[in-house]
């Protein structure tokens, strides 16, 4: 898999830094984006960290660098013992064929944060990708699934508008994948994992594939690993992706990173439109669903439609080609839902069309691996032998009071930094 790491760079101390950290199984190249620079190859490779560097082109101004870092699904495979060969290639030929078992086993795999498990499931991904990327050059080059996020407040009705909305679009001959998300205890841990009960007519469909997770710890609104199960599920065949975040507030949007589409679901009597200015994940919504609009709280649906209208006026623009769009809906009586999914295939549409859903899944690429590349590097940085051995000495003088939280802080890092 190639992995665009778009980095403009000008400074050696980047990659004396990069030597040090624990990366594996990379290949190193530095090449110009223009034809001008002459290659020169490199002389020493980093067989400390088993790191080549295999060529080095110079830009015309001597100044800015790509560096786009290669892994080969060869190298990967090379260290696995022979049963764990026979298990992912297992899980992997069982995932492509549609078989709901091995898709559900792929997720817990990519779920675990046993380390020798984490590895294995990278050599997985890498393998789904090439299919991935082999059946969308199959489809000219569009999308082998529709990525949906529904967000909104607790007691929305995310569960109940997703069990009738499923059911109909797995009438209709679609394949439906529920990632559904819910928070862990910050106390115990633990995760309810209610949302799947909640749906027991989806659940029993087919055609349809219900995964509940916990967010363990992740903010957003998501869980640690929710891009790569919407990997494999379309990997699985599921042609559309639901992903059902927890119960959010004002700022929890970060599944508007890694699907196509955005919509909020908001309960009639939610606030007036300055509340609505307010929240972040307004500006975030391609589609805002104002829920149970019915019997008694019809009219108090149609006020906030009309309130959150003037809201979205307010704000900036984010596509040439679609304007976020306010409608009513009830999973009860099904009013509305068909025509939501109307809107949101003339959103899909519009979006292909003009180029800005490619342009978007890019960005989100961009967004995923940096967000692997911090989760990497923090994790690095706390099991350093040198930061673990200084982290009791600092909290005990931050508790006593000789140093502020923040001076710790930058006494750790430069510690780190002259030892690292």
């Amino acid at each position: 898999m190639n992995i665009p790491m778009l980095l403009q760079h000008s400074h050696r101390r980047f990659l004396k830094g990069l030597l040090r950290t624990p990366f594996r199984r990379y290949h190193f190249i530095f090449h110009s984006s223009t034809h001008l620079g002459s290659g020169i190859p490199c002389a020493r490779p980093f067989n400390s960290l088993g790191l080549h560097c295999t060529k080095w082109m110079l830009l015309s101004n001597g100044l800015k660098r790509k560096l786009c870092v290669q892994t080969t699904l060869k190298e990967h495979t090379e260290e696995l013992s022979d049963k764990e060969q026979r298990f992912v290639d297992k899980l992997y030929t069982g995932l492509i064929q549609g078989h709901r078992a091995c898709l559900a086993e792929a997720i817990t795999l990519i779920e675990s944060t046993h380390k020798r498990k984490k590895e294995l499931a990278q050599v997985l991904l890498q393998k789904v990708l090439v299919y991935h990327r082999e059946q969308e050059q199959i489809n000219k080059g569009k999308p082998l699934a529709f990525r949906v996020g529904l967000s909104g407040p607790p007691g929305a009705g995310k569960s109940t508008f997703i069990e009738y909305f499923g059911k109909m679009l797995t009438e209709r001959g679609h394949k439906l994948s529920v990632l559904a998300v819910d928070p862990s205890s910050c106390t115990s841990g633990g995760s309810l994992l209610g949302d799947k009960t909640r749906m027991t007519e989806l659940s029993r469909d087919m055609n349809a594939y219900i995964r509940p997770s916990p967010t363990s710890g992740t903010l957003g609104g998501v869980t640690r690993t929710t891009n790569e199960a919407i990997l494999l599920c379309e990997g699985g065949g599921y042609d559309i992706i639901l992903i059902e975040t927890v119960g959010v507030g004002q700022s929890e949007f970060a599944v508007a990173d890694m699907v196509d589409m955005f919509v909020l679901l908001l309960p009639p009597a939610g606030g007036d439109e300055l509340q609505g200015i307010k929240r972040g994940i307004i500006e975030m919504a391609d589609l805002v669903a104002i829920t149970k609009s019915d019997g008694d709280l019809v009219v108090p649906a149609r006020r906030i439609q009309a309130e959150y209208v003037s809201a979205l006026k307010l704000l900036r623009k984010r596509s040439e080609v679609w304007r976020p769009k306010v409608i009513r809906i009830s999973a009860r009586s099904g009013e509305g839902i068909t025509e939501m999914w109307d809107k949101m295939r003339e959103f899909q549409d519009l979006m292909l069309a003009s180029g800005e859903l490619m342009a978007k899944r890019q960005r989100q690429q961009k967004v995923w691996m940096w967000n692997l590349i911090q989760e990497s590097v923090l994790e690095h940085f706390r099991t350093h032998p040198t930061v673990q051995e200084q982290i009791p000495v600092l909290e005990e003088k931050v508790l006593s009071g000789a140093l502020s939280p923040g001076l710790a802080a930058d006494v750790l890092l430069k510690t780190f930094k002259s030892r690292g």
